[in-house]
């Protein structure tokens, strides 16, 4: 008896893809399904950069394709690829970059910075180009924790050659300045800053530009929300509740600019003993869970308050490119997945596919 293709899509519809939650049918990933006499052919094409997942999803999707009575040779094809997706009004695209992600948070000391780091890599790490722009004008970490040193180029002397490190593109007012040297200057001179290390850096095929802002809800965050074309931000707190306060402020920020929030990382949520392994939640326990459902957003991962990660961090070699197989590596690579995901099923940007008009004197 023949397969047909709808045996195939039917076979599809029950199989859940473990990133998206979904299944191939519904989010169209199940593309080009060819049946020549029994032999089965099915390319799936994932929006989110999943390099990890690549082989675990071919073999699940043929071998429930092999199921199927009387199929005969099953081939399963999984790519990846990574489109520019929708930003707010008004605000054109940066070239060189698809979709750029805002990593915020209310309050200073929250970990911001080492889980943009993370993130970053964890993304990159799953095949995606990516590049870290390092917004915190008064105090760049981002030099130390890539390992990046020495100053950028400049080949036409008008912009920047951005920096590189552990497979990332980079740019950082750090690496323009001494590093002891203070940044003593005004909003206005600050957001200027910002602009300027955005568009006038050289960005080479960015798939996620990971923006490492500083914390509050200040001029810099406004700069961002009106001024750079943002696909999605993520607030990063822990689960006390001075800091979930001010991880507030920065979600209704967001709102008001119409920037959506991609979810909520919780970090330093349970602190494990190095020398007993007895676990303690030092900050308490659900408070990004709770202000997460107060606001219609997901709680993309939850990080342990570790010293491996600041000790990594501090070396300038981050956690997901020291140990990458280890626990924490694994969390951030699914917390980049979730957001790849959160990203790719957003509205796509189609701006490029329209032609330029240009009107002649004739």
């Amino acid at each position: 008896m023949a397969v047909t293709e709808q045996q195939i899509q039917d076979v599809l519809k029950q199989l859940i893809d473990p990133n998206t939650r979904k299944d191939y049918v519904s989010t169209k990933s199940a593309r080009n399904i060819k049946v020549e006499g029994n032999n089965v052919t099915v390319d799936i094409l994932l929006g989110y950069p999943a390099k990890s997942q690549v082989e675990p999803i071919r073999k699940e999707v043929a071998a429930k394709l092999r199921s199927i009575p009387d199929v005969g040779s099953v081939t399963v094809n999984v790519s990846m690829k990574i489109v520019s997706h929708a930003v707010q009004r008004g605000v054109k695209l940066v070239p060189g970059i698809k979709n750029i992600i805002a990593i915020a948070s209310g309050k200073g000391g929250v970990g911001k910075s080492t889980t943009a780091v993370n993130l970053a890599l964890a993304l990159a790490a799953e095949g995606a180009s990516v590049g870290v722009l390092d917004a915190d004008i008064y105090g760049p970490s981002q030099p130390m924790m890539l390992g990046i040193r020495g100053r950028p180029e400049s080949k036409d002397g008008k912009s920047l050659e951005p920096m590189e490190g552990h497979g990332l593109q980079a740019m950082s007012i750090g690496f323009l300045i001494d590093v002891e040297t203070p940044m003593v200057w005004r909003g206005p001179m600050v957001t200027q800053a910002l602009e300027q290390l955005l568009r006038e850096t050289k960005w080479r095929d960015v798939d996620y530009l990971v923006v490492d802002l500083p914390p509050g809800t200040g001029d810099i965050q406004l700069t961002l929300a009106q001024r750079v074309p943002v696909t999605g931000a993520i607030i990063v707190t822990t689960p006390q509740d001075i800091a979930l306060i001010d991880a507030r402020k920065g979600f209704k920020m967001f709102e008001k600019v119409g920037i959506p929030i991609l979810g909520v990382v919780e970090n330093m949520s349970l602190h494990v003993c190095s020398n007993c392994g007895h676990e303690e939640r030092i900050f308490g326990e659900g408070g990004a869970a709770r202000m997460a459902k107060d606001y219609g957003a997901e709680v993309l991962g939850a990080l342990p308050l570790d010293i491996g990660i600041r000790e990594q961090a501090d070396s300038g070699k981050p956690t997901v490119v020291s140990d990458p197989d280890g626990r924490v590596a694994q969390i951030y690579k699914e917390i980049a997945r979730r957001v790849a995901v959160q990203i790719a099923e957003r509205q796509q940007d189609h701006s490029a596919a329209f032609p330029k008009i240009v009107i002649q004197n004739t």
